[in-house]
């Protein structure tokens, strides 16, 4: 009978809570709103570290591999990550950062559209009390508290000491670089117009692809070709462009006769390797700087900075110095694609080698 009347009660209580979950905003998961409000949306825990990760877009394939890494880590440490997508709109981007900032995340962690107008949504965020990470690219004039990224400057100098060793007469190259407005750009091109200072090196054609549209990449050497048919060698921003850059070669059949280099470490740019058609990347192990970005996100948002011994030392943002972690690049040939790619656990021996029969490596 007990029982019974307790079963009652519950029957009775249930419209009533029902009423109450609609009197106070629903009893579900908070609904995610990139576009923010005007009403300061209150944070989903408090007994938890959350952090705001935005990114450009995921249109570079070594963006999702940050994503999941830097997700699993901060996960595994306790904390919440509100991940935001701007598909290469800096405009959408300050939105959703200023979505973050009104979820009143304790560290917010960016991948910048554009390295100069997110400056005063930074600042936002400072003013909120809240930790900032610029990510892979260094927001300018922002006083970041922290910057995370590898040596933009020695990608540069191992691309043009590529070329260098593949073209040991000189003769002219291209540039198709990567967006104008992303400072990794900038830096890379420090580093590459010193290696190349009286190579024999001549830059007679250069651009930029704007949003790294990699398709673009294709237009420029279309381009450039036509006005410089004897190119020795080709500069490209990522391994996304020279897999475009690749193409018209391969189409004016000049893949394997002209040098490419790129970054990232693309699967694709890897099997071009192999194959012979591209001659390097600057591979950066991105799984490293994901993992040691969300473990200092996760600190930061207990209170804990870095220590200067862990760091590299300072950038200059434009504004002043901030503290910066900058991880080393590894230039990959064909001669140690299995010890650093495959070994590494980035691709698989079968992925690589794909296309070709060679599975080893010549010294």
């Amino acid at each position: 009978m007990n029982s019974v009347k307790e079963h009652k009660r519950k029957i009775f209580l249930l419209p009533l809570f029902l009423i109450l979950c609609l009197l106070f905003g629903g009893c579900g998961e908070p609904v995610s709103d990139p576009g923010g409000s005007d009403k300061e949306i209150e944070k989903e825990s408090s007994d938890k570290v959350s952090i705001g990760l935005s990114f450009d877009s995921f249109v570079i394939e070594r963006w999702i591999r940050d994503r999941d890494v830097f997700t699993s880590t901060a996960r595994e440490l306790g904390a919440e990550v509100n991940v935001q997508n701007a598909n290469g709109d800096v405009e959408e981007q300050i939105s959703q950062i200023r979505y973050l900032i009104q979820k009143k995340v304790d560290v917010l962690v960016v991948v910048a559209a554009d390295c100069e107008k997110l400056t005063e949504v930074m600042k936002e965020a400072r003013d909120k009390k809240i930790k900032t990470i610029s990510y892979d690219r260094l927001i300018l004039n922002s006083g970041t508290d922290l910057y995370l990224s590898f040596d933009n400057k020695a990608v540069g100098t191992l691309m043009a000491k590529a070329l260098k060793e593949a073209i040991p007469d000189g003769g002219d190259i291209f540039l198709i670089q990567g967006a104008a407005e992303d400072n990794n750009v900038t830096l890379v091109r420090e580093g590459f117009d010193e290696e190349i200072e009286g190579s024999g090196l001549n830059i007679v054609y250069e651009a930029n692809c704007a949003g790294w549209t990699s398709e673009l990449g294709a237009d420029y050497v279309r381009e450039a070709l036509s006005e410089h048919p004897d190119v020795k060698g080709i500069m490209c921003g990522n391994d996304d462009i020279a897999s475009a850059v690749i193409r018209v070669l391969a189409e004016e059949r000049l893949a394997g006769e002209v040098a490419v280099v790129g970054q990232d470490g693309d699967l694709a740019a890897c099997q071009r390797i192999v194959e012979g058609t591209q001659t390097m990347t600057a591979f950066k192990p991105v799984e490293s700087l994901a993992k040691v970005a969300a473990e200092y996100a996760v600190a930061m948002a207990k209170g804990e900075m870095p220590e200067e011994s862990e760091l590299s030392g300072t950038i200059d943002d434009g504004s002043g110095e901030v503290n910066c972690l900058l991880l080393e690049p590894i230039a990959v040939k064909k001669n140690n694609m299995k010890k650093v790619i495959v070994d590494g656990g980035y691709h698989s021996l079968e992925d690589v080698y794909l296309n070709v029969r060679e599975t080893g490596e010549k010294g």
